[in-house]
């Protein structure tokens, strides 16, 4: 500054009517590039795209009822990408997803028509088991030290045997007896598996289920405490230990937390269809992690959030069932949901490089 500017008197300016001069470092980054750094933007653009190709594509889903049944295949898909997608921000997945539904479905099950009891009592017994393998996983990993590939491969096979295994040893099939007619049936089938109208369209419980734990999780994630352990977590654990984050505790209770979801969607199955196919679930492990990943989750941990698997689950029911309404040949399924996720793991990089460049 020169000696002029500092000796001229102290008067009240109005502020300047135009823009501020600001230099490379302080300039704030603009509102596109900004929003483009939240990882649930990507994943909704392309869920919109999505769901605009196959309203052209396909006439049969601008019908109501067609849109209720997209919304529950992406319902029974979402419920179960959520734990799976904290999970991930915590720096973990789980490959014994898929079979732990089914694991849950069969132990309630079994447990009520063979013991002849009240429905409620295989649910309840259920609930247990799940939060058990959920809590196993979890404390193995903490006390070994293994990746949770290891870890959980190794209980995916361990669920897959067991359920094929006990399931005919004791009802002699692969597949669970009917229990539609047992005690506290109805009330079950209220609570996981009914269906209500809305201006004429039956829309299915889970539907809302799937929103309410949606915004459970987001308010979890972006206002609690328990939301920055997870994400310090899956940060860096050390770091994270450090400062006090109980990581064993949330290391623990993140995977208990997908068992929860597990024995959710097992007794939807269950009360759904009234009996279980043992041999089931495998597979869909990968449906949930790749709608998490899709969702804006980073395999690595530490990023993402819980209403991009919301969009990621949604786009996985609009494919599915809008290739049958476009009459298109099912076994494509899967080709179109292997471009999605290399898509949308090129795009969540490019938006990632993009907001961070100056």
């Amino acid at each position: 500054m020169s000696m002029t500017q500092q000796a001229a008197p102290a008067v009240t300016t109005p502020p300047a009517s135009g823009p501020q001069q600001t230099d490379g470092r302080t300039a704030e980054r603009p509102l596109a590039i900004r929003l483009l750094a939240r990882p649930e933007i990507g994943v909704f653009l392309g869920a919109l795209a999505v769901w605009v190709f196959f309203l052209v594509a396909a006439p049969p889903v601008r019908d109501g009822d067609s849109m209720a049944n997209i919304l529950y295949q992406s319902s029974t898909i979402g419920i179960m990408a959520l734990p799976v997608a904290l999970l991930m921000i915590g720096g973990e997945f789980d490959l014994s997803a898929g079979v732990g539904v089914i694991t849950s479905a069969l132990t309630a099950a079994m447990l009520s028509y063979q013991l002849t009891t009240n429905v409620w009592v295989g649910v309840i017994a259920a609930l247990i088991v799940s939060l058990a393998v959920g809590f196993f996983n979890g404390w193995l990993l903490v006390k070994t030290g293994l990746p949770s590939f290891l870890v959980t491969l190794g209980t995916f096979l361990i669920l897959q045997g067991v359920n094929l295994a006990v399931t005919k040893l004791v009802t002699g099939n692969v597949a669970t007896d009917d229990i539609s007619d047992m005690d506290g049936f109805n009330q079950a089938k209220k609570v996981f598996a009914s269906s209500f109208g809305v201006g004429g369209v039956q829309v299915k419980i889970t539907v809302v289920w799937w929103l309410v734990f949606a915004a459970i999780a987001t308010w979890v994630l972006l206002r609690t405490k328990y939301g920055n352990w997870i994400f310090a977590v899956g940060g860096n654990k050390e770091s994270a230990r450090a400062v006090g984050v109980p990581v064993t505790f949330t290391k623990i209770s993140l995977f208990m937390l997908v068992g929860f979801g597990a024995w959710f969607v097992g007794m939807h199955q269950l009360f759904s269809f009234n009996t279980v196919q043992s041999g089931e679930g495998v597979g869909q492990e990968l449906i949930y992690i790749a709608a998490a990943v899709i969702g804006g989750c980073l395999l690595t941990g530490g990023a993402g959030s819980a209403i991009g698997p919301v969009f990621g689950a949604f786009m996985f029911g609009m494919v599915q069932q809008g290739i049958v309404y476009a009459g298109w040949n099912p076994d494509w399924f899967k080709a179109f949901l292997g471009v999605m996720l290399l898509g949308a793991t090129l795009i969540n990089l490019w938006v990632s490089r993009a907001a961070t460049r100056r």
